[in-house]
């Protein structure tokens, strides 16, 4: 898994990818939360598994520059473990995924979660 690369149509990377949860319910990082990197084609195919840093942001060396490649990918979110694991009143989320497709991988990727326990939003950030 870590320092595999991606083989979606073979372009290699140079900007990477980077998640990024926070818990705007309680305004604090979503440290903790497990995360997952998929590569989408020719089948799905996961990359890289962790959790979100005390920063709420995911370190893993498969998510930087040139391990990643032009392609589609899926990040889930666990965010219903989390909210649960957190002590959260229940709520409606499970797992949230965010696929995208990566055009240019010379570009930086990075993919914010903003969340509650009713709702998301996703989104590429700068």
């Amino acid at each position: 898994m870590a320092g595999d690369k991606v083989e979606s149509d073979g372009v290699a990377g140079a900007g990477g990818v980077s998640m990024h949860g926070v818990d705007v319910a309680r305004g604090v990082p979503a440290a903790g939360m497990k995360v997952e990197l998929w590569a989408m084609a020719p089948q799905p195919r996961l990359l890289a598994a962790g959790e979100l840093g005390s920063n709420g942001v995911w370190d893993d060396p498969v998510t930087r520059t040139s391990s990643i490649v032009a392609g589609t990918y899926e990040v889930r979110f666990h965010a219903g473990d989390y909210f649960a694991a957190s002590g959260s009143a229940p709520g409606i989320l499970d797992v949230v995924p965010f696929r995208f497709v990566m055009r240019d991988p010379a570009q930086h990727y990075h993919l914010p979660l903003k969340m509650t326990p009713w709702g998301y939003s996703l989104f590429r950030g700068a």
